[in-house]
C-alpha cells in the first residue's frame, strides 16, 4: 500500500525512532514516541505549509502500556503501511 492509499484509522509502522523535537505540547523534548516497528494509527494527514509537496502524517504510536501515544507528526519516511521484517 502507498502512503497515499493510506486511510485515517489504518495501521502504520515507525521505520525509524520517532523522538519529540519539543513541538508536543505536554511531552518532554527527547521523548521517545516509537522504535522502529512500533505500531501507530493514523490520524489524519496534511503537508507542510511552506511546502505543499511534503506531506506529514499525524500518527499515534502504541505505548508499552498499550495505550495510545500522544498525536504526532510523522514525514513519509518515518512510517509504512507495511510491518518491518
Amino acid at each position: 500500500m502507498q502512503h497515499r492509499e493510506m486511510q485515517k484509522g489504518d495501521a502504520v509502522y515507525a521505520t525509524t525512532t520517532i523522538i519529540n523535537d519539543g513541538s508536543v505540547p505536554g511531552c518532554e523534548p527527547g521523548e521517545v514516541f516509537a522504535q522502529p516497528g512500533t505500531m501507530g494509527m493514523l490520524i489524519n494527514t496534511g503537508y507542510v505549509e511552506l511546502e505543499p509537496d511534503t506531506e506529514l502524517f499525524l500518527v499515534s504510536f502504541r505505548m508499552e502500556d498499550g495505550n495510545s501515544g500522544p498525536p504526532v507528526a510523522c514525514l513519509a519516511d518515518e512510517i509504512s503501511p507495511d510491518p518491518l521484517s
